[in-house]
């Protein structure tokens, strides 16, 4: 039993890192960013549904940058101070164009099995 939910706990794990890599390079579409503006844009970006936390965000982009998806470079920020800025590479790109689609499967898929109003006919041998 504490097997299975350690299986179940790492599974969670992974797919929340998946998710949160792919919102920040979507957040990075629209040119570089640091941190805080990263978060604000994902906040605001799903009517602040979600709340990505400093302590989740830097490991990810850290990630990010260790996978060539992301290239950061120190800046001033708006309130003139220095700030890390994070932008994204060409694999970045070609990346989140990939895990887009792989997402939106995903969501149509989970969608299909949501919304069903009676069960699958049964296969036939």
């Amino acid at each position: 039993m504490a097997f299975e939910k350690a299986k179940i706990d790492k599974a969670k794990l992974e797919l929340v890192r998946g998710t949160l890599d792919v919102l920040i390079l979507k957040a990075l579409i629209w040119g570089p960013l640091h941190g805080y503006a990263i978060t604000s844009l994902i906040h605001r970006q799903s009517d602040e549904a979600l709340l990505v936390e400093e302590g989740t965000l830097y490991p990810a982009l850290w990630r990010l940058e260790s996978k060539k998806l992301v290239e950061a470079e120190w800046g001033l920020s708006e309130n003139n101070r220095k700030a890390k800025f994070y932008s994204l590479t060409r694999e970045g790109r070609t990346h989140l164009r990939s895990e887009t689609k792989t997402w939106e499967a995903y969501a149509a898929a989970v969608a299909k099995v949501l919304t069903a109003t009676q069960p699958p006919l049964p296969e036939e041998a």
